[in-house]
């Protein structure tokens, strides 16, 4: 799950609408006008105490419904793939690959909301979060019991979402960032197939 939380995560991208929207208002402008996009990330998780734990930067990019592609770049690297049917999580340095199937994988969790349909209030229950640090935040709970997170906070401006907070049951907060968007992108479907490498221990199937 917590691989599930960088990534899955990030796909929440930056969708322009008129500057009075509301927070709900924005988002469900992002949702219907956001097929695809890219972007880079900055996430960094703290504990229940707001002491920082561990920060990567990285790379992400979605082709909805389902499908999205989250690569962490620093200070370690993994990717996370979902192609539609399943959830691939690649450790190169253990050389060790996890499969889920999508459906039990995503779940309520942040793919739903970002690389998931447009019918997300079946997953989630949203309010409007108030204003903070030049952003308009929107909360998402999510429905479902199985859920890793106890919420979500989305914060979005005049151009849409700019950044992602999730917390845990456990009180630890992954705070996203994202940066050099293109909203629908021209991505390649092979950019969200996953083989794994020869020799990889595959865990899961």
């Amino acid at each position: 799950m917590a691989a599930l939380r960088g990534a899955l995560l990030a796909l929440l991208l930056l969708a322009p609408v008129a500057a009075q929207a509301s927070a709900l208002e924005r988002f469900q402008e992002f949702l219907r006008g956001t097929q695809s996009a890219r972007a880079t990330f900055e996430q960094k998780v703290y504990d229940r105490e707001r002491r920082l734990v561990q920060a990567s930067t990285g790379t992400f990019s979605f082709l909805r419904p389902g499908r999205f592609r989250w690569r962490y770049a620093q200070p370690y690297e993994q990717l996370i793939v979902g192609d539609g049917e399943r959830v691939w999580i690649h450790d190169p340095d253990l050389n060790q690959v996890t499969v889920r199937p999508m459906a039990r994988a995503l779940g309520s969790t942040p793919a739903a909301l970002l690389a998931g349909s447009a019918d997300v209030e079946r997953a989630f229950e949203f309010a409007e979060g108030g204003s903070a640090d030049g952003l308009e935040w929107l909360e998402a709970k999510p429905r479902g019991e199985d859920s890793g997170f106890e919420r979500i906070r989305l914060g979005l401006d005049g151009g849409g979402v700019q950044a992602m907070e999730l917390t845990d049951h456990f009180g630890q907060t992954t705070v996203l960032r994202f940066g050099a968007l293109e909203r629908n992108a021209s991505l390649a479907p092979s950019d969200f197939r996953f083989v794994p490498p020869k020799g990889a221990d595959v865990l899961g199937q």
